[in-house]
């Protein structure tokens, strides 16, 4: 797939340093490493041809270099063509976003015939530009941090997940947004689950009189390794991310032929073909999937969490626990089967499946959000804001208590968004008032965005609420809800005072 790449930098570091500093510096310091992820590892939107492999012809780099001169030199290594985009106006605006258009609509109309433009942008202006490359047939690859808008979004073939960016192509040890983590077993933390997986795959390879198959170690550390999932894998989003990450040394891993780890002085490694799968044998794995997910929700009668359904799947064949038949994680393997009528929420533990058939079954998982609110119009207006912004739909007395313990938590311990947010979701659940992980980061990415320093406060209650309810009228007047008198009352019951 040939493609050509647009990275508006002041946009992406930007955004990147409000939530994690150590992100933004590996972003501008290092692009030769995110941009082998973006060539080998990230998957092409569809409808993308089999066996195709990214080839990045073009690779622009539009930054002001009045501010970022310093991280020009890291470009020109990795490739990149720099243009220089100054500010123009007193109040720092440059003409990025011009140039890019620009050199977009060029680049559309160019005999190369470029099947992909990858965006590097939250700037919601270039909506029309993505709905016209859709016009012409090419495909488009964004990357937003923060707050993408909902048409933005939409318009976009393929949307990079901010969280995947910057654990796995920005190698960050923590990533900047977190899954909701309130299941029945807690899933063990990447810190938890690293040094569990070194100690029994160590073991394993050093007992084993051959290689030992990735797809024998994936099912060990599933059976082994308490609330550890072939779904998330322990926040690492598939099992070579969560293998990469560990240091297994002497030990060597090779991925071909399904993959082998295995010890070079005990071992002998013949020279491995990949095994190819055929049209007919894919059908069928895919088929059986298909069959072991509804027999699995027809047998609970309820909605089922999706990390049970990947173990399922797992016990079914166990090559897929490494990497899901070639989709990389369990979610896109997933997207990728007819399993209709079955339907899937990923919105908080993990995701679940349900048959929509069954009035009570979503429910009897995950229940219905307005029975905790009392005032029924407000969770109405609440949802609608919800829905378009993805600010979380917690109950008044919920957002009461967290902004109450995000101001005590700064006070008494230094800002890091990732601790912060563990610790906070933590003081949550001792309240009685429990809140995901996921949406307690999104609360502080709100405020971050919103301009909001923790370092310098101030970060009273009051203080907070307000910057709270000042970045939802900014996210619903950008996604075009009118607010008129009943949504901005709406707004301050919702972030009440008291």
């Amino acid at each position: 797939m040939k493609s050509a790449l647009f990275v508006d930098f002041d946009n992406v570091y930007s955004g990147l340093r409000r939530l994690d500093q150590e992100a933004a510096d590996q972003f501008a310091r290092n692009p030769t490493i995110w941009m082998n992820w973006l060539i080998n590892s990230l998957a092409l939107p569809e409808p993308a041809t089999p066996g195709a492999k990214r080839r990045v012809l073009v690779r622009r780099c539009y930054l002001n270099p009045q501010a970022y001169q310093r991280f020009r030199p890291s470009f020109n290594l990795a490739g990149f063509e720099i243009i220089d985009c100054p500010a123009l106006t007193s109040e720092g605006k440059t003409s990025t976003d011009i140039h890019m258009v620009l050199d977009i609509i060029d680049l559309l109309q160019h005999e190369t015939n470029y099947d992909e433009f990858i965006v590097f942008s939250a700037d919601a202006d270039f909506t029309p530009v993505l709905r016209k490359l859709r016009r012409w047939d090419r495909r488009t690859t964004v990357l937003a941090i923060g707050f993408p808008s909902a048409a933005y979004r939409a318009s976009a073939d393929l949307l990079i997940d901010q969280d995947d960016f910057v654990r796995n192509a920005l190698s960050v040890e923590e990533a900047i947004t977190a899954s909701a983590d309130e299941a029945v077993v807690p899933e063990p933390t990447r810190d938890e689950c690293r040094p569990i997986a070194i100690a029994l795959i160590k073991q394993s390879v050093a007992e084993a009189t051959s290689p030992l198959s990735l797809a024998k170690v994936a099912s060990m550390l599933l059976s082994k390794i308490e609330g550890l999932d072939a779904s998330s894998w322990g926040g690492f989003g598939s099992f070579r991310a969560l293998l990469e990450s560990l240091d297994l040394a002497p030990f060597k891993i090779t991925w071909e032929g399904g993959g082998v780890i295995y010890d070079a002085k005990r071992h002998s490694v013949q020279p491995l073909r990949a095994k190819s799968i055929d049209g007919r044998k894919s059908d069928s794995l895919e088929s059986k999937a298909v069959q072991a997910i509804k027999a699995e929700i027809a047998k609970a009668g309820q909605a089922v969490p999706c990390g049970r359904l990947a173990t399922t799947l797992v016990a079914l064949d166990s090559t897929l626990a490494t990497d899901w038949a070639g989709k990389g994680t369990f979610r896109r393997f997933i997207e990728s089967l007819d399993v209709k009528p079955i339907e899937f929420d990923w919105n908080g533990s993990g995701g679940i499946a349900y048959d929509p058939e069954k009035p009570m079954a979503k429910s009897a998982v995950q229940h219905d959000p307005s029975a905790e609110w009392p005032d029924k119009a407000l969770f109405k207006i609440a949802k609608q804001i919800h829905e378009v912004t993805d600010v979380p739909l917690l109950t008044p007395e919920k957002y009461r208590n967290l902004v109450a313990q995000i101001s005590q938590d700064v006070s008494e311990s230094p800002f890091h968004l990732m601790e912060t947010g563990k610790r906070v979701r933590d003081r949550c659940r001792a309240s009685g008032l429990p809140i995901s992980r996921a949406d307690v980061n999104l609360v502080l990415r709100g405020l971050l965005m919103r301009g909001h320093a923790f370092e310098e406060g101030p970060n009273d209650s009051s203080t907070l609420r307000e910057n709270l309810r000042n970045n939802i009228r900014s996210l619903c007047l950008r996604e075009q809800i009118v607010l008129d008198e009943e949504t901005e009352k709406a707004i301050r019951e919702w972030i009440a005072d008291s």
